[in-house]
């Protein structure tokens, strides 16, 4: 191969293996016991993620139910013009 072109790849290299150093560390360290304050905040925040999936799901319908108005509205003036 051309050096010029290895010149490059060195440090590329060196950035992937000691991010996967760090990854595979990361990995063999057992997490921390979370505390009661961090365990009620995840589950404050799966509730509030629970509620705007619902209120998203209620919107999606009100849309597809105007979208639905909106073409029979459509399609009931093409054929009365």
């Amino acid at each position: 191969m051309d050096p010029a072109f290895l010149g490059p790849l060195v440090p590329i290299a060196a950035i992937i293996a000691f991010a996967a150093v760090k990854i595979a560390r990361l990995r063999t360290i057992p997490p921390a016991s979370t505390s009661a304050d961090i365990t009620a905040r995840v589950e404050a925040l799966e509730h509030n993620v629970q509620i705007l999936q619902q209120e998203q799901s209620e919107t999606q319908e009100r849309l597809d139910f105007a979208e639905r108005l909106l073409t029979k509205a459509r399609d009931e003036r093409r054929i009365e013009g």
